[in-house]
């Protein structure tokens, strides 16, 4: 039990900080809390459904392949934003631009904090808790914002089709999506592919994509309906 408690929270803690500081980037028409919280657990969800079909990749796939890594890659980014699309997107609360953007990355960190709590557990369960703190830290800086980005981007192309019609609305859906498989396939053939020393290279090019992602916000918030 303490373990479980341990895990849970040095997983759930760094995607709720993450969550405080977006949801401040629409501190000028806030989303409903009730809905951001369904939107997280919905997320939350997303990474234990997702265990299902990875399974599936895994058994059929070359392991750690590029072809089964863009399987993963894509089982988890479709998902996400199915569950974002079916919990807020589709809502009357998706009023403005900036909104897609901000439940896709909820759903993001709901992701990222389920998949963090699991991989801590099986640690903290091994009674490792020094190696814990540490893959925790390493997530917080890594996984997590990958993953934070990755859903950005996709709701960044929600976003910019916000007054476009139905058809240009699928299409920057689609190229949202490519982008953010391609993202998240790179990624993770980068870390297998990169010793241990130069990982944190790569965490760096996903910080300067983390600034892009805030520069294309404030772009976002600029929209506005042409009569």
């Amino acid at each position: 039990m303490y373990v479980t408690l341990l895990a849970f929270l040095t997983g759930l803690l760094p995607a709720l900080v993450w969550l405080w500081f977006w949801l401040k980037q629409d501190a000028q028409n806030p989303e409903p809390k009730k809905r951001i919280f369904f939107t997280f657990v919905a997320g939350m969800l997303t990474a234990l459904t997702v265990i299902v079909f990875q399974i599936s990749i895994i058994n059929y796939t070359v392991h750690y392949s590029a072809i089964s890594l863009l399987l993963l890659a894509s089982s988890e980014e479709i998902l996400k934003y199915i569950f974002a699309y079916y919990i807020a997107i589709r809502k009357k609360v998706n009023d403005e631009p900036i909104d897609a953007v901000i439940y896709m990355i909820t759903v993001a960190l709901g992701f990222a904090a389920m998949e963090n709590i699991l991989y801590l557990w099986s640690i903290f369960n091994e009674g490792d808790f020094i190696k814990g703190i540490i893959v925790g830290n390493t997530r917080f800086m890594g996984a997590t914002v990958l993953h934070t980005v990755s859903s950005g981007i996709v709701g960044v192309a929600i976003a910019s089709s916000f007054y476009r019609n139905k058809s240009l609305k699928r299409t920057y859906l689609f190229i949202g999506l490519i982008l953010s498989i391609a993202l998240h396939t790179s990624f993770n053939l980068f870390i297998i592919k990169t010793s241990g020393g130069e990982i944190f290279n790569i965490f760096i090019y996903i910080w300067i994509a983390i600034m892009i992602l805030l520069l294309l916000i404030e772009k976002i918030k600029k929209l506005k309906k042409n009569y």
